[in-house]
């Protein structure tokens, strides 16, 4: 198996999801050894630091990568398994950021109040424990957390040489900023454009579902993946997601419902895939299985979530059975 380890300079984070030169070339198969940056590119590092103050916008959720995927072709099926996410620092931290957040006044919805006021949280990491602190500055309340790490970013290039901003959820993946991409599981992407070109980035040591006020706990993360790639039919419309016990289609867009059917539509596509039936009977199972937790209700799309539970369906195989595989793979490591 080949190993690649790869800790970028700050000169080397990339903003986009298109429109960049690749910092790899990589065989399918390839074991990923990564560092990645907080989405404010480490500038916030203190409860005294305010956003307006001490961020570059330009600069915000810096992706590692591309990396060119060797026989990856449009229509392709990328597969991204994670096989670990660890806090590369000790501490993460979250923010209040002007028009910014789902209860706030924001440029899309514009109103005559003011924005909220900055603040900042900084989150201790006891990895003992596994958990972070948080520390509220009103009153006197300190309560540990679990640290759930997840990766908010993974995309792969757009499609028509489109170049689409980090901050960005669409087809190609982007900023989701789901819960559910955390390790052990098996994210599919479709492919684009020649060699695929993914990034993955925007760490959180942890986040409520829907990410409410725009920051979770945003950290460094040692990234270890393994990438694989399913040659020929078509990849899926949208991002999909398998654990051991789920199956996880996200969409992004706005208003939240189009998200909302989007993932419904993707999944039930998903559904007819993996047992063979049609648009109806796959609409019909789904209004009974289906769980719909929010991802973000922040970014420049939302993304909603549709989940289904393994343990309701019949024995499965998506992509011959391709996260079983990558499973074992990682547990030899």
């Amino acid at each position: 198996m080949d190993v690649v380890e790869y800790r970028p300079e700050r000169d080397q984070y990339v903003w986009t999801f298109g429109g960049v030169a690749p910092s790899h070339r990589i065989s399918p198969g390839t074991l990923l050894r990564l560092w990645t940056e907080d989405a404010f590119s480490g500038r916030i590092t203190k409860v005294t630091d305010r956003p307006g103050q001490v961020l570059n916008l330009a600069e915000v959720n810096p992706q590692t990568g591309p990396f060119f995927v060797e026989g990856a072709e449009p229509g392709d099926t990328l597969a991204l398994h994670i096989v670990d996410l660890t806090p590369a620092r000790d501490w993460g931290a979250s923010t209040t950021i002007p028009f910014f957040g789902a209860l706030s006044t924001t440029d899309r919805t514009a109103l005559l109040h003011d924005p909220l006021p900055e603040r900042t949280w900084i989150y201790q990491l006891d990895r003992a424990a596994n958990t972070v602190l948080f520390e509220a500055s009103s009153v006197d309340m300190r309560l540990e957390l679990p640290c759930n790490p997840m990766l908010g970013t993974v995309g792969v290039a757009p499609a028509g040489r489109e170049v689409r901003s980090s901050l960005v959820p669409d087809t190609f993946g982007g900023n989701m900023d789901t819960p559910e991409m955390k390790p052990g599981v098996t994210c599919y992407l479709q492919v684009n454009v020649e060699g695929a070109m993914f990034s993955v980035g925007d760490g959180h040591y942890r986040q409520g579902e829907g990410e409410s006020c725009g920051t979770a706990v945003e950290g460094a993360m040692d990234v270890t993946l393994l990438v694989e790639l399913i040659k020929g039919g078509a990849g899926p419309a949208w991002p999909r997601i398998e654990s051991d016990t789920h199956y996880v289609v996200v969409g992004s867009s706005r208003p939240l419902e189009d998200a909302w059917r989007a993932s419904q539509v993707g999944m039930i596509g998903w559904l007819g895939e993996l047992y063979g039936l049609d648009r109806l009977d796959a609409y019909q199972l789904l209004t009974q299985v289906s769980e719909s937790p929010l991802a973000n209700v922040v970014d420049t799309n939302y993304s909603a979530v549709t989940k289904v539970s393994k343990a309701l369906l019949p024995a499965g195989r998506a992509y011959n059975g391709m996260h079983a595989h990558l499973r074992e793979q990682s547990a030899s490591l």
